[in-house]
């Protein structure tokens, strides 16, 4: 991931290209909904901290991300947060909270369905009894085969991005990858590869760890249609 993908090797281009992220929104929410006397809460694949310093101002917040320079960009930028760098196949903080978060595809980055398991092994070992579990995960492919161009504003200017995704039915894995512009006039491209668990399958990862699902919908107000969803569950074991 660190290779390939240039927001990880540029955390503050990272931060303009999620500006406009309303993940922390729909997950306080949903958390709102669900488990309104959280206090407590912990955020796998936090990147540099921009949702959970908008979820620190109402929870006790920890954030764990693998990436060690988007941790360091967080300590700089946010430092008023705890934010730790770990992988959350096997991270163990000895702490349980009452919402476990995941989001921004942070589950998507595991392919093998292997260390899927183990993630959702760290998830519930870190959830106390009636915990919530929020994620927000592809839950279809992004097989548009035309691509798309955007501009970003960022710090240092405006970034123009040419996207471009690819589909593997067999692996389950979207790539999507891009090629930059950047506002110094330099070029660079990454590529993005993404496992896709459909709904049933995500299902059975929450369940299988010990969650109970909740609600699965994709923040539009009509159910589950687009490719991407957010998934509440509450942990059922002691």
């Amino acid at each position: 991931m660190e290779a390939t993908n240039l927001l990880y090797r540029d955390p503050a281009l990272y931060d303009a290209v999620q500006s406009d992220s309303m993940s922390a929104e729909m997950c306080q929410t949903l958390i709102e909904l669900h488990r309104p006397d959280a206090r407590t809460l912990i955020d796998f694949g936090c990147g540099t901290g921009r949702d959970l310093e908008i979820l620190a101002k109402r929870f006790e917040c920890i954030g764990v991300d693998f990436q060690p320079g988007m941790v360091d960009h967080a300590h700089q930028v946010r430092p008023g947060l705890d934010i730790r760098t770990g992988d959350m196949r096997t991270a163990r903080l000895g702490k349980r909270m009452d919402v476990v978060t995941c989001m921004g595809n942070s589950l998507a980055y595991v392919h093998d369905s292997e260390e899927i398991s183990q993630v959702f092994t760290t998830f519930a070992a870190h959830a106390r009894p009636g915990a919530l579990l929020v994620l927000c995960s592809p839950v279809a492919p992004i097989t548009q085969t035309e691509p798309t161009v955007a501009t970003v504003d960022t710090p240092r200017g405006t970034a123009t991005v040419t996207i471009r995704h690819e589909w593997d039915l067999r692996t389950q894995i979207n790539t999507m990858h891009r090629h930059w512009v950047l506002p110094s006039g330099d070029e660079a491209q990454d590529e993005i590869r993404r496992r896709v668990l459909f709904p049933r399958e995500l299902e059975r990862y929450v369940e299988d760890a010990g969650f109970e699902v909740l609600d699965m919908a994709d923040g539009t107000g009509a159910g589950l249609t687009g490719p991407t969803a957010y998934t509440v569950a509450r942990y059922t074991r002691d």
